[in-house]
């Protein structure tokens, strides 16, 4: 088995085996993510495989100064918004008032969700209001920055991610009342 670096600098010849162990060692990890900023499988799929062309294409850029799974990282993340803004004209933008104005609090300490329900609910977000949820939720942007990543202000940064919490708090209140009713029944 080759270490990181060695697969590394396999990939900087452009070697085909360096190449596929590095998509084996990462591709369900960064599907995870894409999975995460994608309306379903196939676009996180999609967003993968372009993610993982940049990163062949760009490696010889990688200079070893900081956690290369963090480098990849990065090129996951801005592929994925990259995907965002190519397919803002075939997007449907919902309003929240789809939904009832969600104010309740939750105890989410209390709640349990598998994975598959949390994305499931992420997943079923306007892709503005998913994009900018990940962006500030999970990978930690200010929503300064993620105003100038996506070409909006930073009170709609501010206001899709607030809509964004208030739909999942709403979504994830479904299912924890239907699991209730599964329960009492």
């Amino acid at each position: 088995m080759y270490n990181e670096k060695e697969i590394i600098e396999g990939c900087k010849k452009q070697n085909r085996k360096a190449q596929k162990m590095l998509y084996e060692r990462y591709s369900s990890k960064f599907l995870g993510i894409c999975m995460r900023y994608a309306k379903d499988r196939q676009e996180a799929e999609d967003i993968l495989q372009d993610a993982f062309l940049k990163i062949f294409e760009r490696i010889d850029q990688f200079n070893y100064s900081g956690a290369f799974e963090g480098w990849m990282r990065r090129i996951i993340v801005n592929t994925a918004i990259s995907n965002y803004r190519k397919n803002l004209k075939h997007y449907h933008h919902y309003d929240i008032d789809e939904i009832k104005e969600y104010e309740e609090d939750i105890n989410t300490e209390e709640l349990e969700f598998t994975l598959e329900e949390m994305l499931k609910v992420i997943q079923s977000l306007s892709p503005g209001y998913r994009m900018v949820f990940n962006l500030y939720a999970i990978e930690g942007y200010a929503h300064k920055e993620i105003a100038e990543m996506l070409g909006i202000d930073i009170a709609t940064s501010k206001s899709q991610y607030s809509r964004a919490r208030k739909i999942i708090q709403y979504r994830l209140s479904i299912i924890r009342q239907e699991r209730k009713n599964k329960v009492t029944a």
